[in-house]
């Protein structure tokens, strides 16, 4: 077992398991019912209303085949409307409602203690330097992933 606990790609499965489970519980205990891909989406939109489903999985790092399910639970909670785009008959903007505002902002308290949760036993310099070599990771292997994460002005072409 020593061996597989030396390989980075189980460390991440391991590490992502933590890291929802330490959000989901977070979230409910605040009263919330939000997964952390939906807290992520809810957020690009409030960031950047106007945006379309495809656009908003790039800037997630989500599927684009999937991001509807995502965006679909969204509208049913009352976060999120779709309006279609005046610029393209195909495509749906996504706009956050007042709802969704007051739920981003009640949520955040339990954002932030789930993430100093999921770093807990590090200290300071340490999770300062996990976060900096996580991105390098990330960045380094961003288009070997099924769903890279694309900048806003990449994301449309």
């Amino acid at each position: 077992m020593s061996e597989l606990n030396e390989k980075p790609g189980h460390l991440a499965r391991r590490f992502q398991q933590i890291a929802v489970a330490v959000f989901h519980a977070e979230v409910e205990a605040a009263g919330y019912d939000l997964t952390p891909v939906q807290y992520a989406a809810l957020a690009a939109i409030s960031m950047r209303a106007g945006l379309d489903q495809a656009t908003l999985a790039g800037l997630i790092a989500y599927d684009r085949t999937t991001i509807t399910g995502v965006v679909d639970r969204l509208v049913q909670k009352g976060l999120v409307v779709r309006q279609p785009s005046p610029r393209d008959r195909r495509a749906h903007e996504l706009q956050i409602t007042a709802t969704g505002k007051k739920t981003l902002r009640g949520i955040e308290p339990a954002v932030v203690a789930a993430q100093k949760s999921m770093l807990r036993g590090l200290t300071a310099s340490e999770s300062k330097e996990l976060m900096r070599l996580l991105h390098k990771a990330i960045d380094a292997g961003n288009e070997l992933s099924r769903a890279p994460m694309r900048e806003m002005a990449t994301a449309k072409s």
